[in-house]
């Protein structure tokens, strides 16, 4: 089987600390790949913070003391902290900003690794986490729906070391529900965007959404609750959303039912996720004829790229940033609490963190 990236660079990292110092050719060498390919693999280890490299050569971080796995402290004798996120880009890019900020505080060190959305490769990149030196682990399993966290969920209750779950939620009763967690409530942020495209004198909005992330169901099942706790009824069922580049048919599909639903008075506003999909379909929409947000007003979910929009959208904005300062405080806090005994030990936290709705010109209203 083809070595993956991620392997090769646990390889790399191995060689570096038994060594202290290599030179980059040398590494090529030994690790079996092109000068070019282990010059790659060293300048993206460097940009993490997982290696220093000076003039051909590179070594282990000074102040991160010995190897691996030898429970050695990080920088100015703080703590390794490690994090697994399904994607560095988009949303977690900022979950991932405010676990930095929140580790260098302290002076921990922040290790990080992407699954790329497979969640069978999860346990495999939290196991490098640990073996490169994370004392304890930040983790949002790359679970696209429910049967992803039941078939590669239970690991996670078996880690060595204390862990926090990002962004995802347990079933309650499993091991999995026994963790610490942070995350952001989209149920809240859901009856934000209907309250106020309520306020603003429309009907019931509609919900374009996707359904091949967890943040989506999320949205999906807050959407209902939403209806519930206002005493609504939905226009019509929620119009299926999906990547147009992955299925532009289908995506063109989701475009014509919300086209159809505008077109014969159901929908005066709605509810889209995400940021991509709404700015997509607010232009696919311009080109027959119906305008933002004189014909429909839009509030998207995520706001990631939402401003940038032609007519700036307004968007639920979950609090991603502090998720992640939030989680790692609360790693931290696990590693240095110093307690003697289980019945000393902190009770488990979840934490639900609150979105924002930022209004901006698609719905018609003032900014503020």
């Amino acid at each position: 089987m083809r070595e993956s990236a991620a392997e090769r660079h646990d390889r790399l990292l191995a060689l570096v600390r038994e060594r202290g110092t290599a030179r980059v050719s040398d590494l090529a060498d030994l690790l079996g790949v092109s000068p070019v390919t282990a010059r790659r693999d060293v300048e993206a280890l460097a940009a993490r913070g997982l290696l220093d490299r000076v003039h051909g050569q590179v070594s282990w971080p000074r102040g991160q003391g010995a190897p691996a796995g030898s429970g050695a402290a990080g920088p100015a004798g703080g703590l390794v902290l490690g994090l697994l996120a399904p994607s560095a880009t988009y949303y977690f890019a900022e979950v991932i900003r405010g676990a930095h900020e929140a580790a260098a505080k302290v002076g921990a060190r922040l290790i990080l690794r992407i699954s790329d959305y497979r969640p069978d490769e999860d346990r495999a990149r939290t196991e490098g986490l640990l073996a490169a030196g994370a004392q304890g682990v930040l983790v949002a399993p790359g679970w696209r729906g429910p049967e992803d966290r039941l078939a590669y969920g239970d690991w996670l209750a078996e880690l060595p070391v204390p862990a926090v779950l990002l962004e995802r939620r347990a079933d309650p009763g499993t091991p999995l529900d026994g963790l610490d967690r942070v995350v952001s409530d989209h149920g809240h942020g859901v009856l934000l965007a209907l309250r106020h495209l309520l306020g603003l004198g429309h009907g019931t909005p509609v919900l374009v959404a996707r359904r091949d992330s967890p943040t989506a169901l999320a949205v999906r099942a807050g959407y209902a609750d939403a209806l519930a706790a206002l005493g609504l009824t939905a226009p019509l069922p929620v119009i299926d959303s999906v990547s147009a580049e992955a299925d532009p048919e289908g995506f063109e599909r989701a475009v014509g039912a919300l086209r159809e639903a505008v077109g014969s008075g159901l929908a005066t506003a709605a509810l889209v996720h995400n940021d991509v999909d709404a700015i997509q379909m607010v232009q696919r929409l311009a080109e027959s004829g119906l305008r933002v947000p004189r014909d429909l007003a839009v509030i998207a979910y995520d706001d990631e790229v939402a401003a940038l929009a032609d007519i700036p959208l307004t968007a639920v904005a979950p609090p991603k940033r502090q998720v992640g300062r939030h989680a790692a405080e609360l790693l931290v806090e696990r590693l240095t609490e110093g307690h003697t005994s289980p019945e000393e030990e902190a009770a488990r936290r979840h934490l639900s963190l609150l979105p924002r709705l930022r209004v901006r010109a698609s719905c018609g209203a003032q900014s503020h």
